[in-house]
């Protein structure tokens, strides 16, 4: 498992590290993702608003576990006449066009793979320019105002809710995310309609308000203006997180809020006494979805540590008595 320094470091380093092909390719251009890839694809929505195309270029973005389906979306996409292009972790020599590092951090290489290769190179340096912006105030050595840290310490001990107007609707998920695999702690988003959802959430049951605390994340629009009024009279905390300064809500705008949901969750495991890197338990149950054992093993990036992940045998007790231990 990434030791907490190690993960931080890589964290620092992310802006501008992406380091595969620039060329673009063919439009029109349509973009799926599974596994691992299924975030990237989202945020890539704002540059790529179609996910199959019958010309052009099909980019499909996947990891080793979810081979299967990125095999299907790539052939069905070259029978109907488009160019696929694989981008992904690891797998078969075959199903891959383009190899990504693996882990938490593998969206921003996806995502930076595809906006270069749809034509968006511009929009993939404003993103570089703002997470390096964002890596100035949100690093380690960063003690005074750092807003991930802050906000890590607002965060802590509750499972905050996670609410986005609907084109911005990839950010609830890349903060439940996020939250989840790095932070190790439980977001709750709102999907669809925020306002059937809060006006009678907390009707039933006040006290479940009671230390609870709502992210809006992104621009908001008049529904969301809405649901913050009735949220305040529900809940304890409501906290904006608009797109960084010298971004909007377009494909920069979300990559950026991208990496600052990284570096609070990061330091939200800080909080918690836990490593932000991956589980043991997550390694060995993508390795079973991906078919791996001993005598076979198929290509894989390295992960994010710079090692392949030890996978034993299916012991899946093992991490949870451990743990007990511990």
């Amino acid at each position: 498992m990434t030791s907490a320094t190690d993960f931080l470091t890589l964290l620092e380093r992310l802006p501008g590290s992406y380091s595969g092909p620039t060329r673009p390719e063919p439009g029109p251009h349509a973009v799926v993702g599974t596994g691992e890839g299924t975030l990237a694809a989202a945020l890539l929505r704002t540059l790529i608003g179609s996910n199959f195309t019958r010309e052009g270029t099909q980019f499909v973005l996947s990891s080793p576990d979810a081979a299967d389906p990125a095999r299907t979306y790539a052939e069905l996409a070259e029978v109907a006449g488009a160019n696929a292009r694989r981008i992904s972790t690891g797998g078969q020599a075959g199903d891959v066009d383009v190899l990504v590092p693996g882990g938490a951090l593998a969206t921003y290489h996806y995502a930076q793979a595809v906006a270069h290769a749809s034509g968006h190179a511009d929009e993939a340096q404003a993103a570089d320019r703002a997470m390096t912006t964002l890596a100035g105030q949100c690093a380690p050595h960063v003690q005074d105002n750092n807003p991930a840290r802050d906000l890590a310490w607002s965060l802590w001990g509750r499972a905050p809710l996670l609410i986005a107007a609907p084109d911005a609707d990839a950010l609830p998920h890349a903060w439940q995310h996020l939250l989840a695999r790095t932070g190790k702690t439980l977001s709750v988003p709102l999907p669809g309609d925020p306002l059937a959802i809060v006006t009678g959430a907390f009707e039933a049951q006040h006290e479940h308000g009671d230390g609870r605390v709502a992210l809006i994340l992104g621009d908001t629009d008049p529904a969301l203006h809405i649901a913050r009024e009735i949220l305040e009279s529900r809940i304890d905390e409501i906290i904006h997180i608009p797109y960084p300064v010298g971004t909007e809500a377009g494909y920069a705008g979300q990559l950026a809020h991208w990496y600052f949901a990284a570096w609070v969750a990061a330091y939200l495991a800080e909080r918690y006494h836990q490593t932000p890197g991956d589980p043991p338990m997550l390694a060995r149950a993508q390795a079973v979805l991906a078919g791996d054992n001993a005598d076979d093993l198929s290509l894989r990036a390295d992960h994010e540590d710079g090692r392949r992940s030890q996978v034993e045998d299916n012991d899946w007790e093992a991490d949870d008595e451990a743990e007990e231990r511990d």
